[in-house]
């Protein structure tokens, strides 16, 4: 089994295969279908992220075996122009872009940790895991 996948980000293409990646490697891991979807719902936002902000990056799939269950780690990073107001941007109904500003606080809902790392100038890193039910 795999344990790590690193899919790079340049194009929406890129968001369906690390969206497909992250899904076949959560399927391997014994996930559920119900969380199956909400894993490929936060890949395929945060892969939007960088494409909409950054243009490049990469999406890091990852399993981690915490002893009692499986997990998987979801680590999308780029080198954009970071993040002025965290806090801010992890609010519902926020956004820069116009649009519904679900795509932050939407991921750190539904999936079981979230950790943002962000500064101006230097990109962004948002790290994301899902246990296994």
């Amino acid at each position: 089994m795999i344990n790590q996948l690193r899919v790079p980000v340049n194009s929406d293409s890129d968001i369906v295969i690390a969206r497909q990646k992250g899904r076949a490697l959560a399927e391997q891991l014994g996930f559920s279908s119900s969380q199956l979807t909400l894993i490929a719902t936060a890949i395929s936002e945060l892969t939007r992220n960088i494409v909409y902000y950054a243009k490049c990056g990469e999406v890091i799939l990852q399993r981690d075996d915490n002893g009692a269950r499986p997990g998987i780690v979801v680590i999308a990073r780029d080198e954009g122009p970071g993040i002025e107001d965290i806090e801010r941007a992890l609010q519902k109904g926020y956004s820069t872009s116009g649009g519904l500003g679900l795509g932050l606080p939407g991921v750190r809902r539904i999936m079981d940790e979230f950790q943002i790392d962000s500064a101006l100038g230097r990109g962004t890193t948002v790290r994301v895991k899902k246990w296994k039910l």
